[in-house]
Order: C-alpha cells, then structure tokens, then sequence
C-alpha cells in the first residue's frame, strides 16, 4: 500500500504554490517523492519555499513565477517544468483569488451582490476560471504524450453550497460578505473537471476535484466558534488534512478515479 502513494521520480506542478495550503502540498508532494514546481505570482516567495522544499525533503524542487491568467506566463511555466525535468506528471490547479476573513483582512469585504464591481467579477473569473483552464490545457500535450497524467481541481465546499453570510457578520460592525465570485468560480471547477476527465478517456489522463472546507488560518475565536458549530466534526480543518487527500487524488491510491469530486469539508455538506 506504501506504494500506491509514493511519487518517486514523478513531476508536480503546483499553482498558488507559495500560498497557506499550496505550501504544505507542496511539501507533502515532495514528501513522498515528487519533483515539485512551485507556481506562484509571488515570484520570490516560490523560489524561497522552492529552495526550502530542496533542503528540507532533499529533493529538487523548482520556483517559478507564473500569473495563471496570462497563457505566456503559463507556457512559459509549463516549458520551464520540461526543461528542468523532462516530463509533468501532475496539475494541482489550486492558484485562485479566495478572500480571506482572518485578523489581517477584517473589513475588507464589504460589497453586496448589487453593488459588486465589475472589474472585481472580472479579475476572479480570469484567475480562478480561466487559470485552471490554461494550466490545464498546456500540460495536456506533454501528458498525452507520455500517455498518462493526473490533474486535480481545487474548489470549495462553496462550490457545492451557498456562502453562509451570517458566519462574516459581527455586530457593531459594517456587514461583511463572501463574494459571489467565489461560489460561481468554484463550482466551475467542477464542471472543468467532468469535461476533461471524458474528454481525456482512454488517454491514460485522470482528472478529479478536491474540495476544502474552512482550514484554519488564524481566524478570531468567534468565527471558529460559528464555523465549527456548522461541521458534523465540530471544528475547523488543519491544513495538513487537505494534503493528505491531495496526496491521495494524485497517487497511484486513487488509480479508479476519474471525474470525481473528494470533499474534505467535516460533515459541512452532509447537514
């Protein structure tokens, strides 16, 4: 069974590499073998954790600066990836613009649906959408190629349910609310996933979703104390539980997967 998830010698690119979860997948991936590439606007911050991930797990890992929105960026990241290592076994599509209600962003997200800026609608549909797709579509020809792949989609409990505003309120206090980009961009990822996992039958090219609930991430009590009480498990997730499914969906342990959706969310959808 230990081999069912080894990665030994396999290739993992990683968008949104150098963010809260993309860290640790990445060092999970590497974990268990894995070359992996550290995909990330933040240039610099993907060649420190790159760097990191070599020392700490012994293994090369490669930084690249890469801006999912743009397809130069995006071939060029692809291309770097073959040079460096001559092969791309795995897409983990996890780059997106997720807004975050921690003590460093409070107050920050006050727009109602109706008065939401278009450009804001824009912005998060071009990197959380159209990102996966042109990831997607530039590691297709050197995974049909080798005749085998994995690619795995990251969404959001939120892209299954609505947001639960009341979560974000706090009396006293100007409304907050999860943006409507959110949802719609997460629930596309679904739909990417189901597309390509036909599309690529026979190919040797396996594509599933992995859906997060709420990870921990320095949030005030009272909303840990409002999310948990939403959970069948009654608490917020530790990150470290997202990379051990990720590790799963893009392993030989999940070989009869194709097409489908692992929610890791405590229970927040079975209510």
């Amino acid at each position: 069974m230990r081999r069912r998830f080894d990665l030994t010698g396999r290739v993992a690119i990683i968008t949104g590499g150098a963010g809260l979860l993309g860290t640790d997948y990445c060092h999970t991936l590497a974990g268990a073998g894995a070359h992996v590439v550290v995909a990330d606007v933040q240039g610099e911050a993907a060649q420190r954790l790159a760097r990191e991930v070599t020392e700490s797990q012994g293994i090369e890992a490669l930084g690249l600066q890469t801006d999912v929105a743009q397809p130069d960026s995006v071939r060029a990241m692809v291309q770097a990836t073959l040079d460096r290592f001559g092969r791309v076994d795995v897409l983990v599509n996890n780059a997106a613009l997720d807004p975050k209600f921690d003590p460093q962003h409070a107050g920050s997200h006050g727009n109602r649906f109706e008065d939401f800026p278009f450009e804001a609608w824009q912005q998060a549909l071009q990197v959380n959408v159209t990102g996966m797709f042109l990831c997607a579509q530039a590691v297709a020809r050197p995974m049909l190629e080798a005749g085998r792949g994995v690619i795995v989609n990251v969404s959001s409990t939120y892209g299954l349910v609505g947001p639960d505003q009341r979560l974000y309120q706090r009396e006293g206090q100007p409304p907050q609310y999860k943006p409507v980009t959110y949802t719609v961009s997460k629930a596309a990822a679904l739909g990417l996933t189901r597309y390509l996992a036909t599309y690529f039958a026979g190919s040797g090219i396996r594509v599933n979703t992995l859906t997060p609930g709420g990870v921990f991430a320095g949030h005030d009590e009272e909303f840990v104390r409002r999310y948990s009480a939403r959970t069948v498990l009654g608490r917020m997730a530790d990150k470290e539980e997202m990379s051990s499914a990720l590790l799963f969906l893009v392993s030989d342990a999940s070989s009869y997967m194709t097409g489908a959706n692992l929610v890791v969310d405590g229970g927040w959808t079975a209510w």
